[in-house]
């Protein structure tokens, strides 16, 4: 038996319960099963609602930490994960702080779970995810010239944004890396004139939204700060746009899922088509890059 003590502001007090280990549930399905409030949405590793901070209480124990690539992913594009905590977590079997209880499987050991939020998020359809409803922007999107005033504002700071990091990377040496961030910028310029070429006669430089409209003042296809590390491989790199990407697809889906407009809700729906083919692109990079990466390290007549 395992014993797991979830506090957080919600609760009135600390609570523990007694958890089986070694029957494959979750932490999540533990806080279900007793009635904690704690965060979800997707259930999946996707979306970040259910992340927690887990205390081990007896911390030098080694368990063959799991960490899924997605959770990896999300923890790093939250700035919850270290690349030494993951190296710590793969090579030593030591736990990083922070995980998703969605992914997190209970062992036999003694653990405090602290997490934020006031209740449950209700389950959503796959295409209204909690990211998706954070990025939809801070205003109801109305009319097709304010649509495309968020769409330029989204691609035209991504584009500047790779600029950028590029000029980091050629700052600190890592002309491979700044490259790719100057193709991706050149990338999102490709995108950024699609939104124009769409606008037509329309002035929607008028429209282009605040930066606070946006949660944390940030455009969902800006990659994250880690993808400035000096060390950044092109996979890594490749990554965290696939990250931004993404959250743009999310975006779209929102607007087209929520518009009370019929026309905004028909071109977004336009927009998810075409990002999801954007996602495709970099999907296809990661591929060939993942190819390259293991036929390099590949010993000679393998």
């Amino acid at each position: 038996m395992a014993n797991v003590t979830f506090s957080s502001p919600v609760l009135a007090r600390d609570v523990t319960v007694y958890a089986v280990a070694g029957d494959r549930g979750t932490l999540l399905a533990v806080a279900k099963a007793h009635k904690i409030p704690l965060p979800f949405d997707c259930q999946d590793g996707e979306c970040g609602s259910c992340i927690v901070e887990i205390k081990h209480l007896s911390p030098d124990v080694k368990y063959a930490i799991a960490l899924t690539e997605k959770e990896k992913e999300l923890l790093k594009q939250l700035g919850k994960i270290t690349k030494a905590e993951i190296e710590n977590a793969e090579v030593n079997d030591m736990p990083p702080r922070y995980r998703l209880a969605c992914q997190y499987f209970v062992r036999n050991e003694d653990i405090v779970v602290s997490f934020e939020g006031d209740q449950t998020l209700p389950v959503k359809g796959p295409h209204i995810t909690h990211a998706a409803s954070r990025f939809k922007g801070g205003t109801e999107i109305g009319s097709i010239d304010e649509f495309l005033g968020y769409a330029v504002k989204l691609e035209e700071d991504a584009a500047l944004h790779y600029d950028e990091l590029g000029a980091a990377m050629d700052g600190c040496g890592n002309q491979r890396v700044a490259t790719l961030f100057r193709q991706l910028a050149a990338f999102s310029r490709r995108h950024l004139a699609e939104a124009r070429s769409r606008a037509g006669s329309l002035d929607v430089d008028t429209k282009i939204p605040p930066d606070y409209v946006w949660p944390n003042h940030v455009t969902p296809e800006r990659a994250s700060i880690w993808a400035a590390d000096p060390s950044l491989s092109r996979l890594d790199a490749l990554k965290a746009a696939l990250q931004g990407e993404r959250r743009g697809h999310e975006f779209y889906c929102a607007v087209a899922a929520m518009s009370k407009s019929p026309e905004v809700a028909a071109m977004a729906k336009e927009f998810v088509k075409e990002e999801a083919d954007h996602v495709k692109v970099l999907e296809a990079w990661i591929t060939h890059e993942e190819w390259d990466v293991k036929n390099a390290s590949a010993p000679a007549g393998a």
